[in-house]
């Protein structure tokens, strides 16, 4: 079995957006009610023994127990026979709501991610329906639960042997848009080691270096609309709060932030099917995104998406059928690919590699996209002879790319 997700544009009735606005408003006080719960529990069991605060102290029995996802949904059915307003929301996406409070203590103690926060109004910006049953799907039209029949665009052709497990209802600044999760009683092969190899290397000089020496350079998508962005920012702060004027001067801000993410993850998108035209396997480096986020030039790393593309890339390889995989990251600017001597750091400033061994001169990245080459070689069990044959050598220092 296979899952795919496709995404359209909702085009709901102004009844349906005001029933989709009102769940996310019902989802987001859950969220903050069961968060404030397990808060409250953590809190009570982190006092001193020998002082007491002088502010607050929270006082709850030695006796009670955790509060889990399964003790929450329990105190949520009760809940419904006292408040009103969670019957007009489906059982499951409150479930749901509860299983993302969940999943973000899970996160918290696996990949300390940070304590969860609490979502202020505007903040819970989708809810999800688990289960789709029955006929669901008609063309141009979706039947959600409770909510029934609405309408969206539908920009693509879905196959008709598919049975949707899910529906995630999303709202952004520009509309609302549905998750559709479908699934196949079939697999898909995944693709073997074949045809030409490529190394690529991900920089911030050349967002992309390959092992044939294509340098493709960095488009600064957040650095060149900035500008304009801090002018929006600047004309929200000085609209006064709760005004209908600082809400139209956020949602221009907001316009403009779904702008960039669209325009990053639309070229993301082309450079991954040029990659994949003329090669066979593709390798690239499994690198630390989390500590290059959080380094000096973090801001930069952001902006340029690495892991979006490498997400994006590795979806591409298996939907063109390009074997795709990652090797170890570490001193690939450091090793020669003619003779695969160490030859020493590099600093930023130096874009060319000389090797004091073989003589063997290249770009930098170019030659670090060669290293990657032949780990991944070797990662599938083939040769390594190329080497001897001088297969890499003869590219061209600089070769830029006609990719816009």
């Amino acid at each position: 079995m296979f899952n795919l997700t496709y995404e359209f544009k909702l085009k709901p009735t102004k009844q349906q957006s005001q029933i989709f606005d009102e769940w996310l408003e019902v989802t987001r006080r859950v969220y903050n009610y069961a968060l404030a719960e397990r808060k409250d529990w953590y809190k009570s069991r982190s006092c001193q023994l020998n002082s007491c605060s002088l502010r607050s102290c929270y006082i709850i029995s030695a006796d009670a127990t955790r509060p889990t996802y399964g003790s929450q949904c329990k105190s949520l059915t009760a809940a419904k026979k006292k408040n009103p307003n969670l019957k007009k929301v489906q059982s499951q996406v409150l479930q749901q709501t509860l299983k993302r409070v969940e999943t973000a203590f899970t996160l918290l103690w696996e990949r300390n991610t940070g304590f969860p926060r609490f979502k202020k109004k505007g903040r819970m910006r989708s809810f999800v329906f688990p289960q789709m049953k029955g006929n669901r799907l008609q063309p141009g039209m979706v039947k959600l639960p409770v909510i029934g029949w609405v309408r969206f665009r539908q920009s693509r052709n879905i196959p008709e042997d598919g049975v949707i497990k899910q529906a995630r209802i999303v709202k952004r600044v520009s509309g609302w848009y549905v998750m559709l999760t479908i699934q196949w009683n079939a697999d898909i092969p995944s693709p073997m080691p074949h045809g030409e190899p490529l190394g690529i290397d991900l920089g911030l000089t050349s967002f992309v270096a390959t092992s044939n020496g294509l340098l493709v350079k960095r488009p600064k998508f957040f650095g060149d609309a900035e500008r304009k962005l801090r002018w929006l920012q600047k004309r929200v702060s000085r609209k006064p709060f709760g005004s209908k004027n600082r809400q139209k001067a956020q949602n221009k801000v907001a316009k403009l932030h779904e702008y960039i993410a669209n325009c990053r993850k639309d070229w993301h998108r082309k450079l991954s099917h040029q990659l994949c035209d003329n090669a066979g396997m593709i390798f690239v480096e499994d690198l630390n995104l989390v500590g290059l986020s959080r380094g000096m030039l973090g801001k930069h790393c952001l902006d340029a998406g690495f892991g979006q593309f490498l997400g994006i890339l590795e979806q591409t390889c298996v939907h063109r059928g390009v074997y795709f995989q990652k090797v170890d990251a570490r001193k690939t600017s450091q090793i020669c690919p003619n003779c695969l001597t160490e030859t020493g750091k590099k600093t930023l400033a130096e874009r060319t590699h000389v090797c004091g061994n073989c003589g063997y001169t290249t770009d930098r990245d170019v030659a670090a996209a060669q290293v990657v080459t032949i780990r991944g070689l070797a990662a599938v069990g083939h040769t390594v002879k190329m080497l001897a044959e001088g297969k890499f050598i003869g590219i061209p220092l600089k070769q830029e790319s006609s990719f816009l």
